[in-house]
């Protein structure tokens, strides 16, 4: 099987990794040449994958079978009509279903219409004047976010990075003027209390297989302070589970998510691919904080490394659009994943600088390593100013996947890199715990 894979951060790494481990030859599209994934395609070609003509030509041209988008980005555009047009099927979403993303306005105007569980109140602006006559007469904190894609770093959040209403307004100029996100709109959302957790699903559109939760470290130092990040880190448990969501829980989310689908295609736009979900566990129960239209970075590699099941032929199955009768399993264990990221990351970041790594011994600890944002140049590794690379550790246990990925993080060294340790680590899954017990009282 030929497939053609788009993307060239420590996401795609693992799904080339493991696509190819399940014995497919990759053809892959990058803007960055990432030395994991050079190392295992047939082929290459560095492009972005928004230069759409260009990449389905080449993919025509290699006779690829079919596509695994990795970014928003690419899917927002409509990469997959144009290769699906080509005779190209993917497992991935086409642009109106990818728009579950692209849009939060789509997504929240999806929820209210189907009046769907988990959803949130919350109002679109384009005006400033429209914002002061509302934040004037608004009781409480609120989440400002940019309609459109920002790279995971776009929304400002009362009380964590805003202070006032002041300041609120301030933000929401920026977004207008700027047009953070793509376009000058942007929405007001209640703001949620609770702790955050991720639920990705396989689906055809109709069938829908729910993968165990993980939980992504978003803030850029340990504690969870500073700056929102794209992800430091993450991790899940064997049971599928968090310390903080139980069984029933989990299936609250995942019927959360079933009717998303639902809704989907009630309004004829089939989905097909990863959906994920980010939820905020809150005294009320799951809410959605957002969905996303491709694997979670760093969520699947928490969750694809574990799948037992070959991910070649569910990856036709849901390019076909249907996986009815395909068994999921996952390997019953822990996985800690923790990014190397250049100083400053999230705030000034520097890049250029020398990594130093031994991949043999990162593998010899029972960790594995994926490249995300870096620079070969004779054998050596330098950083960029995005996300280095990341360190999973697995085991039966958290507490134990999460001393792999500490040790395995021992063969990776350079002067001006950075990473947060506490991702796993029994004190900071007590903080987290001990938060829900605050907020839900003896409801969990």
């Amino acid at each position: 099987m030929k497939v053609l894979t788009v993307g060239g951060g420590a996401r795609e790494h693992t799904i080339v990794r493991k696509l190819h481990f399940d014995g497919a030859d990759i053809y892959a599209v990058m803007s960055n040449e990432n030395p994991g994934i050079a190392k295992i395609a047939e082929d290459y070609l560095l492009k972005s994958g928004r230069e759409i003509d260009e990449v389905a030509e080449w993919a025509e041209e290699k006779d690829v079978d079919i596509g695994v988008i990795g970014p928003e980005a690419p899917l927002g555009d409509g990469i997959v009509d144009v290769l699906e047009e080509r005779g190209i099927k993917c497992a991935s979403p086409k642009k109106a279903a990818a728009e579950i993303e692209t849009s939060k306005e789509f997504m929240r105007d999806l929820q209210t219409k189907y009046d769907l569980p988990g959803k949130v109140e919350y109002r679109p602006f384009e005006q400033i004047e429209e914002v002061e006559d509302f934040l004037a007469h608004y009781e409480g904190e609120l989440a400002v976010k940019p309609v459109g894609l920002t790279g995971g770093k776009g929304v400002k959040v009362m009380g964590d990075h805003l202070e006032n209403k002041k300041e609120v307004i301030t933000y929401c100029e920026k977004v207008l003027e700027e047009e953070i996100g793509g376009k000058s709109r942007l929405l007001l959302e209640e703001k949620l209390q609770g702790e955050e957790y991720t639920l990705q699903v396989f689906t055809d559109g109709e069938e829908m297989i729910p993968m165990p939760l993980v939980q992504d470290h978003k803030r850029l130092f340990e504690g969870d302070k500073g700056p929102n990040t794209g992800g430091m880190g993450s991790y899940s448990q064997a049971d599928e589970l968090l310390p903080f969501v139980d069984q029933s829980l989990y299936d609250e989310s995942v019927k959360i998510m079933r009717e998303t689908l639902k809704a989907l295609k009630a309004e004829d736009i089939p989905y097909k691919g990863i959906l994920y979900g980010q939820f905020m566990l809150t005294a009320e129960g799951p809410k959605v904080v957002e969905f996303n239209c491709r694997w979670g970075d760093p969520e699947v590699m928490n969750v694809l490394p574990l799948l037992e099941t070959n991910y070649v032929e569910l990856c036709e199955k849901m390019a076909e659009g249907d996986i009815s009768g395909i068994d999921i399993l996952f390997e019953e264990k822990a996985s800690v994943c923790k990014y190397v990221v250049p100083e400053g990351y999230g705030i000034d970041p520097e890049g250029g600088n020398l990594i130093t790594l031994n991949e043999k011994a990162i593998e010899e600890e029972g960790a594995q390593l994926y490249y995300a944002s870096v620079e070969e140049r004779g054998g050596d590794i330098y950083t960029t100013t995005s996300r280095s690379l990341a360190i999973v550790g697995f085991s039966k246990k958290l507490e134990e996947a999460e001393l792999v990925s500490e040790r395995a993080l021992r063969h990776v060294k350079g002067d001006k890199i950075h990473m947060r340790h506490d991702i796993g680590k029994p004190e900071s899954i007590k903080r987290k715990s001990d938060n829900i017990k605050d907020i839900r009282g003896d409801m969990t």
